[in-house]
C-alpha cells in the first residue's frame, strides 16, 4: 500500500491502539492480535501496537495499516517511545507502516533530542510513515518542521520518565491543545491525530469537527479494566 493511500484511508476514521502490559488483567498470550481482530471487525481504520511482536501477530490478523512503537525502559529514561533508530528498525521490520516515535523537548541517551530520531528514520527508511507523539504545540511545530507526517498530543502533560501533571488524571481531552496544536501545524503537510482521554463516540467526533485527522481510541475501547475504573472512580465522587 502507498503512502498516499495510507494516509487517504485513515482520514476521519478510527485508529484503535491495541496495548497490553504484565500486571493488567488482560494480558495474555495473543490477547493484542485479538483486540486488532475486534477492532477491523467493527469498521475500524488503522491499528495503533507496541513492540515488534505484537506488531508482527497483529499484521498476521488483520489487513490495516499499524502505527508501530516501541516502549523500551518507560518511566526509567525520559524519552522511551521509539528512542533511537534501531527501535525504529525493528518496528519496520516487525510491518508497521507508519513509525510512531517521542518527539518532546526530552534527550536521548546520546545527548540529542527525541526530534532528531525524524530525520534519522526519513534518512534511513524514506518510505515509512511517521507519527511524532508530541507533548506541546512547540512540539508539533518543530516535528512538522523536521518531516512528521502526522502529530498527536499521546504524551500531554509528560515530565519526565513516566510521570504526568495533574492535567493526566481528568477523564476528558484537552480540546484548548488540540486546537493549538492543529493551529501549530496549519499551512503544513502533517496532519494531527487526536489520542489522548477519547472515551466516547460523540467525543471523537467534536475532534474531527475541530480539525483532527483521525482519532486514536485505546482505553475505553481495549483496556475494560481502565473504563470501569473511571466509572468507580466518578461514583465514589458522587459518595464523597
Amino acid at each position: 500500500m502507498r503512502r498516499e493511500e495510507i494516509m487517504d484511508g485513515l482520514k476521519d476514521g478510527l485508529i484503535v491502539s491495541c496495548q497490553a502490559v504484565p500486571g493488567e488483567p488482560h494480558y495474555m498470550d495473543g490477547m493484542t492480535a485479538k483486540m486488532a481482530e475486534c477492532a477491523e471487525w467493527a469498521g475500524a481504520v488503522g491499528i495503533r501496537a507496541n513492540s515488534p511482536d505484537d506488531i508482527k501477530r497483529i499484521k498476521e490478523t488483520v489487513d490495516l495499516p499499524i502505527i508501530g512503537l516501541w516502549k523500551i525502559d518507560r518511566n526509567i529514561k525520559d524519552v522511551y517511545l521509539t528512542p533511537h533508530l534501531n527501535a525504529a528498525r525493528e518496528i519496520w521490520n516487525a510491518g508497521a507502516e507508519i513509525i510512531a516515535i517521542q518527539a518532546t523537548k526530552h534527550k536521548r541517551d546520546d545527548g540529542k533530542y527525541s526530534y532528531e530520531t525524524i530525520k534519522e528514520i526519513k534518512k534511513e527508511i524514506p518510505e515509512a510513515l511517521i507519527f511524532a507523539d508530541i507533548s506541546t504545540p512547540e512540539d508539533a511545530m518543530i516535528a512538522s518542521e523536521y518531516g512528521a507526517d502526522f502529530v498527536a498530543p499521546t504524551l500531554q502533560g509528560y515530565t519526565k520518565a513516566g510521570f504526568f501533571d495533574q492535567v493526566s488524571i481528568k477523564d476528558a481531552p484537552d480540546f484548548i491543545l488540540l486546537r493549538d496544536v492543529v493551529e501549530a501545524v496549519k499551512g503544513t503537510e502533517t496532519k494531527v491525530i487526536m489520542e489522548g482521554k477519547v472515551s466516547t463516540p460523540e467525543i471523537a467526533v467534536q475532534c474531527l469537527y475541530m480539525g483532527a485527522y483521525a482519532v486514536v481510541v485505546g482505553n475505553a475501547i481495549t483496556r475494560p479494566h481502565i473504563t470501569a475504573k473511571r466509572f468507580a472512580r466518578m461514583l465514589k465522587r458522587y459518595h464523597d
